[in-house]
Order: C-alpha cells, then sequence, then structure tokens
C-alpha cells in the first residue's frame, strides 16, 4: 500500500511494477489486493496504463484498515481472545495482560496513516560514523550510506 501511495501519484500502478520494487510474489498481491479492493481501500483501472491506485486519500486510511483488509490477526493472546487458553481450557492468568496489549496494539496502527509511512520513506539516508575507536578529541568523519 506504501508503494501504491507513492508511485501511484501519476496513475495506476501495476502489481508487476510492486512486486519488482518490493520483491514479493506477484500472485500473493494479487490475492492481497483482491481483499483491499473489496474492502474499498483500492480501485483496480483496466486496459493499457492500468492497474491500482487508492480509492480515497493516504491520510484517511490507517494501518489498522489495511491489516483487517487482508484478514491479518493482530493477537497477543494464545488462545485467539477465546480464553481457552489453557491446556484444560480455561482462561489462563496473564489473559488481560494480551488482550489489553492487543487493544493498544490496534489502537496505535488505527492512529497511523499510510501518509505518515510514505512521509517517512523520504526521510535523510542514515549517517554511519566511520572512526569506531574509543572517542578522543578529534571527531570522527561521517559517511553517508544510500
Amino acid at each position: 500500500m506504501i508503494d501504491i501511495a507513492m508511485y501511484g501519484t501519476k496513475g495506476p500502478v501495476t502489481l508487476a511494477g510492486v512486486s519488482d520494487r518490493q520483491k514479493i510474489s506477484l500472485s500473493y498481491l494479487e490475492q492481497l489486493f483482491g481483499k483491499l479492493r473489496r474492502a474499498g481501500l483500492v480501485e483496480s483501472v483496466r486496459g493499457p496504463g492500468g492497474g491500482y491506485r487508492l480509492a480515497r486519500g493516504a491520510d484517511s486510511v490507517s494501518v489498522a484498515d489495511v491489516i483487517t483488509a487482508v484478514d491479518e490477526p493482530i493477537d497477543a493472546t494464545k488462545c485467539g481472545g477465546r480464553e481457552n487458553c489453557t491446556d484444560d481450557g480455561k482462561r489462563c492468568m496473564t489473559h488481560e495482560l494480551w488482550a489489553n496489549l492487543n487493544t493498544h496494539i490496534f489502537s496505535y496502527l488505527r492512529s497511523v496513516s499510510l501518509a505518515q509511512l510514505v512521509a517517512e520513506q523520504d526521510k535523510p539516508d542514515v549517517t554511519v560514523m566511520r572512526d569506531h575507536r574509543p572517542p578522543t578529541s578529534r571527531k570522527p568523519e561521517p559517511e553517508t550510506i544510500g
């Protein structure tokens, strides 16, 4: 979805292009994008120059929207929320801890938009120090990677 948001500003993006750039199987992308289309997150464009584009602005699509659309579970509990965590089918002592963690994770993912993730792709390159010896009075020279 980040790829579609980034490269879709000039027109529809092909899944073959996403597959090449992101090193994801084309058949797997086809399955995912079928689900994303049914959830109303992307639109398909047929014909020459066709592909996929976002169905709404990247600022109104959350990570939680994407995860929910593709049926990826967000669950830290051992039992899938059914409260049958132990071998004898009872609720474990830490069930509430993990269930509350699920709530926090989902809340966070709901607060992160696709637009935010796209903006993070434009961050400056990482700087690594060339000189790995213990610090002296001389500052090591930075080396830019990427």
